[in-house]
């Protein structure tokens, strides 16, 4: 088995994303949904064979040690992949995303107007969340495809791995790999300020360092657009502060106060009508009583702020599911597991 083909048989079958594991045969997810292939159950040797063609020995060494590692693969007919390797019943497996192979517009992304707004912000933050598999990591490139279109200037981005290369268009842009070009996050955000950037993408802040460095390089007139693990917009303020101890978190709400623009959370839900999914965001947008409720460290009041913030294109989950619900566009039920409070989706449907 080649991870070649997988890649490429992938591509032709439009799936997101693939799966390698021990004993069943490869699984592709199309639409959504987990659709096992026609192939033979897949063996341990098999795997073991793919982590020695595809990795470097630096990236080798790390998996070694960690049981689990995240690589770029690029195959030329298809594209870029981002290959995740973990152990399960002490057998390696692996788990494929498949990259965009071209950056696709606003309106074919279903993103709202905001980010483009918030694109185009000289300074500051602007934090893309959601949980695993929603599509961050696509409105993160479409962000940095716009900058690169419209301005001349400095882009440089940290990724774990790369997924999608950026051309020259109008920006010089600059994209680092963890284990390729830089060892981790907080290190390479450190030496990205002194090499003159104007806008700084980091891939995931996944600790205090990189939150520390990248909240300093929004406050210092860098724009930084970073991804986040949270569940919604409202949750990004309290997961940002926990990582730090209570001595410094009172600094971090300040920094976070002046530094922040806007969060955008992502949802993707099953169509109600046919296969595939749709995308719901909430946002939140830095105004100045947003700002002060996070300096005040009162992150549970800003599912208020986002709700009567509708002239500052504020919306909330539930109203972004709701409105996709009276479309047609996802089905009830879908409304209602998909939402922070689903006694509004109940009360404002009936």
């Amino acid at each position: 088995m080649k991870l070649r083909t997988i890649i490429i048989s992938a591509r032709e079958h439009k799936a997101s994303d693939a799966h390698i594991l021990v004993g069943l045969p490869p699984m592709f997810r199309i639409g959504g949904e987990i659709v096992a292939s026609r192939g033979a159950p897949v063996a341990a040797e098999s795997i073991d064979g793919i982590v020695n063609e595809c990795m470097t020995p630096t990236q080798r060494e790390r998996l070694d040690r960690e049981w689990g590692l995240c690589i770029s693969v690029v195959v030329p007919e298809v594209g870029r992949a981002r290959v995740t390797f973990y152990k399960r019943n002490g057998h390696m497996e692996l788990s494929i995303r498949m990259s965009e192979p071209v950056i696709r517009t606003r309106q074919e992304l279903r993103l709202p107007t905001i980010v483009d707004t918030l694109a185009r912000k000289s300074h500051g933050l602007v934090l893309l969340t959601g949980p695993t598999g929603v599509g961050k990591t696509t409105t993160f490139h479409y962000m940095l495809d716009l900058i690169n279109a419209e301005r001349a200037c400095k882009i440089i981005t940290i990724e774990d791995p790369i997924e999608y290369v950026h051309p020259f268009k109008r920006s010089v842009v600059v994209q680092q790999e963890m284990l390729t070009d830089v060892i981790d996050f907080t290190s390479a955000l450190r030496h990205v300020l002194r090499q003159d950037p104007d806008v700084i993408g980091v891939g995931e802040m996944r600790d205090r360092d990189t939150i520390y460095t990248a909240l300093m390089a929004a406050e210092t007139g860098h724009l930084v657009i970073a991804t986040l693990h949270t569940p919604g917009a409202i949750d990004v303020v309290q997961r940002l502060v926990s990582a730090f101890p209570e001595g410094e978190q009172s600094e971090v709400l300040h920094m976070l106060a002046s530094s922040l623009q806007g969060v955008i959370a992502q949802q993707l839900i099953p169509r109600a009508v046919g296969k595939g999914q749709v995308l719901a965001c909430e946002i939140l947008i830095a105004t100045g009583a947003v700002r002060n409720r996070i300096r005040e460290n009162e992150g549970f009041k800003l599912y208020s702020e986002i709700q009567a913030g509708g002239r500052h294109e504020m919306v909330t989950m539930d109203s972004a599911l709701l409105d996709l619900y009276q479309q047609g566009e996802i089905s009830y039920d879908s409304a209602l597991t998909s939402a922070r409070h689903p006694e509004n989706i109940k009360k404002l449907a009936s």
